[in-house]
């Protein structure tokens, strides 16, 4: 496995493991690294009081846990590790299992409220990572670069208390299809029974997968999808019925239920009965029957949209009535049509995570990479807001960045109309707060840290100001004079057990001012 680019530096890392040392004995170490740093993340963002610099402390930041009054520092500020608390005047390592039992004590303090869940989903993170680390070791990273930007994730989430908890499942039940064990496997092919069939938009390309029998139609189905459903009396009546795999195999993108086949240009996105971040990642019929207005809305912005920017429209979705979320299956565009000649697309959340050939660390000019950035990503995401009233959900895990032959910067193209909010739905004012909140702070804020970090004295936050200075929206404006930005509290809405929907802000400090 290819440690250079990873998330988390040598020096954030942990004491590397010693030399001769069997690999088995480093991944737990290493697993506990990463499963700690977007927890600690968590913490300190949305509970924990920074304290001054003391002299001494060898770079380490030092926070007040306000709950119990205990004192945790860390080493690093982008993906903070090596926690310790202060007992009896002295610093002590803690592992991982012994900071969830801190976090779960603090949270309980802060908010008056137990949870018995989260504490279990923070663990099974963590031994996911462990799963995936010892997987990747033996395993061969794609060749093709936007498949590695898209399974290159082994902290993911980087603000997430569980990024990588898999519902608690057995290993052997979900790492066959774990795109950060760079899975690919072929799709099953069912054959639904004509009169049950539920559709809606374009969903020609499921109907070029083979020949369904007379008086069916076709239905791709994840494999891991129907080992987590019961469909036996389906099956057995007649209503369904089994019709092999698919002679081509699809990879799985970071969204894990998310497949692509490239060999096909064929992009599907199921439903997986499993809570993966905040959300159990079914297809909800809510959702599904308002897709075609959100897309078709989100579809004509871009084409009104002035530049290469592209959105990559989720075309239609099948189901059966029997089992309308269980076995939905969307089509999204493919990459092909929507791609500038000769460019490479790669997911945002890949370069901030690190992989081989990522041109974000190899960028021979950072800045004038950064301001490319900048140009491909801001203004079609204002523009949609601005001009058609489209809040996109421009995080990291919807945007893709396409390159040129030496790694510049010359194109987005976003996703995920489940996503998208329309203004016309929405107070203008949620949908900026939203909008900032996906763009800046999950994207941008992200990074431009990651960018600084690779690059030390690179100043990313001018070029971010020069930037949004550009567009002619009020709300850009006042945004470059606001003292914070809105951070989402994942910590505290899985504590609490908010809808996986919800998103409730805390203000952070705004980069953006004084720059």
């Amino acid at each position: 496995m290819d440690h250079v680019d990873l998330i988390l530096p040598p020096a954030e890392a942990g004491a590397p493991a010693e030399a001769g040392a069997p690999a088995e004995a480093a991944v737990p170490a290493e697993a506990d690294a990463y499963a700690a740093a977007p927890l600690l993340n968590c913490l300190l963002r949305e509970i924990g009081e920074e304290l001054p610099r003391r002299p001494g402390a060898d770079g380490r930041l030092v926070y007040r846990l306000p709950g119990s009054g205990r004192l945790l520092r860390v080493r690093g500020a982008r993906r903070p590790a090596e926690p310790e608390v202060e007992a009896a005047g002295a610093w002590r390592r803690i592992g991982h299992e012994e900071l969830v039992k801190l976090v779960a004590e603090e949270l309980r303090r802060h908010t008056g409220a137990s949870n018995h869940e989260l504490p279990a989903e923070m663990i099974d993170s963590r031994d996911a990572v462990a799963a995936l680390l010892t997987a990747r070791a033996r395993a061969t990273p794609p060749a093709d670069p936007y498949l590695r930007s898209e399974q290159c994730l082994i902290t993911g989430h980087p603000h997430h208390p569980a990024p990588k908890a898999r519902g608690g499942g057995p290993q052997a039940g979900w790492l066959p299809y774990a795109p950060e064990a760079y899975a690919r496997f072929p799709l099953v092919v069912l054959g639904v029974r004509e009169d049950t069939v539920v559709e809606e938009g374009d969903t020609s390309a499921l109907d070029a997968l083979g020949a369904a029998p007379p008086g069916y139609r076709l239905l791709p189905a994840h494999p891991w999808q129907l080992d987590l459903v019961d469909l036996t009396q389906a099956f057995a009546d007649g209503r369904l019925v089994r019709l092999g795999t698919t002679d081509f195999d699809a990879w799985p993108t970071a969204a894990v239920r998310t497949l692509y086949a490239p060999e096909r240009d064929l992009c599907l996105k199921f439903s997986l009965d499993v809570r993966i971040t905040n959300d159990i990642r079914r297809l909800w019929r809510h959702d599904l029957l308002g897709l075609r207005r959100t897309d078709t809305a989100a579809a004509r912005a871009f084409e009104a949209i002035d530049g290469p920017a592209a959105w990559l429209s989720d075309r239609g979705y099948r189901t059966a009535d029997f089992a309308f979320e269980e076995l939905a299956v969307l089509v999204r565009d493919g990459l092909d049509g929507h791609l500038l000649p000769g460019a490479t697309p790669l997911l945002a959340a890949g370069l901030v995570e690190g992989f081989e050939g990522s041109p974000l660390a190899a960028a021979p000019d950072p800045a004038a990479w950064w301001e490319a950035y900048l140009a491909v990503v801001v203004p079609p995401a204002l523009a949609a807001f601005a001009d058609h009233g489209v809040v996109l959900e421009a995080h990291l895990q919807n945007t893709l960045v396409a390159v040129d032959a030496e790694g510049t910067p010359v194109q987005a193209l976003f996703r995920d109309a489940e996503g998208v909010k329309l203004l016309a739905d929405v107070e203008r004012a949620a949908g900026w707060e939203r909008l900032v909140y996906c763009l800046v702070v999950n994207h941008l804020c992200e990074v431009a840290a990651a960018l600084a970090e690779r690059r030390p004295g690179l100043d990313p936050w001018p070029a971010v100001r020069r930037e949004l200075a550009r567009h002619d929206l009020p709300e850009a404006a006042a945004l470059l004079t606001a003292p914070t930005l809105p951070g989402k509290t994942n910590l505290l809405l899985r504590w609490t057990g908010a809808d996986g929907a919800d998103a409730r802000y805390l203000p952070l400090p705004n980069p953006l001012v004084g720059t």
